[in-house]
């Protein structure tokens, strides 16, 4: 394994144990959010959620340590019945929301100036795969969908054009590409950004673990702040060029937080004109995700203007 590739999984697989410091500020975060909402009402960001404590039980004895599974030491290390609880108050199944916590720790230690939270990473595969259970498939305790999870064919009518780029490898599609995985990266994407998150030794993007590091290192790339209205929006426009995908994944997080936290929901305001950057030609994204407008069931591929 090279060195990069084993200090990503080290930051995954150990990163958790920061939870514990961060529950010390982040006790009243929604709070908090909510008071600065009612000072700044075009704020396009979703409310915010906090990390978990880690669990009281350490692994212990030899195999605890660096040539432990990394997946069985994020199970370890997150509590398991925060876990249990986020689970059930969410919607999000348990091995899918243990990912979405992961990706947030190891984006904070791998990019310190991003801020991005478990809940965006949420809204995202929410909109983009139902949590991985797109076409009723589902995650397994592996991680890796049960059933591939693929896009429509992106041929231009009435999404975007973008012909085939990886010989069908990743999309089983020789003819045109097609979004791929949880986190429906384009196979170009997937090729500049995947990452191995779960130390197998290989990046694929039917892997919840992998997906959402890589959806991580996306979001954050370029020097973005997410904890910004406009680098939030910025980076929710590069995954997917469209408004209407911005507003998708902002509504979603935010019932993922106030879902998470027990608060009353609070709609969410539109962003102030000129915070959002434009939109660029749905021919050519520059992102990943399906080019197709979200509706109201994700689970149900809806094709339209993206």
């Amino acid at each position: 394994m090279k060195p990069a590739r084993l200090r990503a999984v080290g930051l995954i697989a150990f990163g958790l144990s920061l939870a514990v410091l961060t529950m010390l500020f982040l006790s009243d975060l929604v709070g908090a959010h909510q008071r600065a909402r009612a000072q700044s009402p075009h704020d396009p960001r979703p409310t915010a959620e906090a990390v978990p404590t880690p669990a009281q039980e350490a692994p212990a004895g030899p195999d605890a340590g660096g040539g432990a599974d990394t997946a069985q030491l994020q199970r370890t290390q997150v509590s398991s019945q925060w876990i249990a609880d986020q689970s059930r108050r969410t919607g999000i199944p348990a091995r899918v929301l243990q990912s979405y916590v992961a990706a947030e720790i190891w984006a904070a230690r791998q990019f310190p100036q991003c801020g991005l939270r478990w809940n965006t990473l949420a809204g995202i595969g929410f909109v983009e795969s139902a949590h991985g259970t797109l076409g009723g498939t589902s995650v397994t305790a592996a991680g890796t969908a049960a059933q591939p999870i693929i896009g429509p064919q992106l041929n231009g009518r009435g999404l975007a054009r973008i012909t085939d780029t990886d010989g069908g490898r990743l999309d089983q599609d020789r003819d045109f590409d097609r979004a791929v995985g949880p986190m429906q990266f384009l196979p170009a994407t997937w090729q500049a950004f995947g990452i191995d998150g779960n130390g197998d030794g290989t990046a694929d993007a039917q892997n919840i673990d992998d997906a959402t590091a890589s959806a991580a290192k996306y979001l954050c790339n370029g020097q973005r702040n997410l904890a910004t209205p406009e680098g939030w929006t910025q980076a929710i426009l590069a995954y997917n060029p469209s408004d209407a995908y911005v507003r998708a994944v902002f509504d979603a997080a935010n019932r993922t937080a106030h879902a998470s936290s027990g608060a009353p929901l609070t709609p969410p305001q539109p962003a102030q004109a000129g915070t959002q950057p434009p939109a660029t030609d749905g021919a050519q994204p520059p992102g990943f995700g399906p080019s197709h407008q979200p509706g109201a069931q994700p689970s149900t591929p809806h094709p339209g203007a993206g």
